[in-house]
């Protein structure tokens, strides 16, 4: 029997269609950042158990292999990772096979309209992950679901609060509005590790038990688990 055609990989398609784009911005931050007169103080902390306080990352589950991933909540290459990707990792999670490290950066507050909507949008994942770590994972999940478009205002705060509210978090209303974390994520974006064959921070980056892979040898949907054979 002739073997059929291979499936194609659209996440890995474009990714690589992008990144002509995405090294132009890629420079742009790292001068940025490099332009910086000093590394900026961390902040507020956040000290719930569940969050790793040298790296950021939001835990989720317990399983023997670690994914990380990092994501800025107004980057569309994110939201179509977690739509390729997303119910497979939570499957994952659930099924005891890896631990989850969230990592909400903040590198695309430049295409909000000075809202500053990563930075705000990353501060309101630690406020909720902070109060229930359990809602960690569907918050993130809604608020790519409800992602605004590149280069608008980006959701309010208010917006924001009830993308939380309808996973079962409140009471985070000082958190948000303060900026609590926002020092915090920007001390943890300039953390975020190098992908290969880049020349700065970009999102998704993603890591499998401590190894930074590049986007574009991720396989297939459905296939994730691979990355751990």
């Amino acid at each position: 029997m002739a073997q059929g055609a291979r499936k194609v990989n659209w996440f890995a398609v474009w990714v690589s269609v992008a990144v002509v784009i995405a090294l132009v911005l890629v420079t742009i931050l790292v001068v940025t950042l490099n332009n910086s007169a000093e590394d900026p103080e961390p902040g507020e902390t956040p000290t719930a158990a569940n969050i790793e306080t040298d790296t950021g990352a939001i835990i989720v589950g317990e399983g023997e292999n670690r994914l990380d991933t990092y994501i800025d909540f107004m980057c569309p290459i994110c939201n179509s990772f977690e739509q390729a990707y997303g119910a497979e990792i939570e499957g994952l999670v659930d099924d005891g096979s890896i631990t989850l490290g969230i990592h909400p950066i903040s590198i695309l507050d430049r295409q909000s309209q000075g809202t500053e909507y990563s930075t705000r949008a990353a501060n309101a994942m630690y406020c909720v992950a902070s109060v229930d770590g359990d809602a960690a994972l569907p918050f993130l999940q809604a608020m790519f679901a409800n992602q605004p478009d590149e280069g608008s205002t980006g959701l309010t705060d208010e917006q924001i609060l009830e993308i939380a509210a309808g996973v079962g978090v409140t009471g985070i209303d000082t958190c948000v509005a303060d900026g609590t974390y926002s020092s915090f994520v920007t001390a943890m974006t300039e953390n975020t590790p190098i992908q290969p064959g880049s020349s700065g921070i970009g999102t998704p980056t993603i890591a499998v038990n401590g190894e930074v892979i590049a986007n574009s040898t991720l396989p297939e949907p459905g296939q994730l688990a691979t990355l751990f054979e």
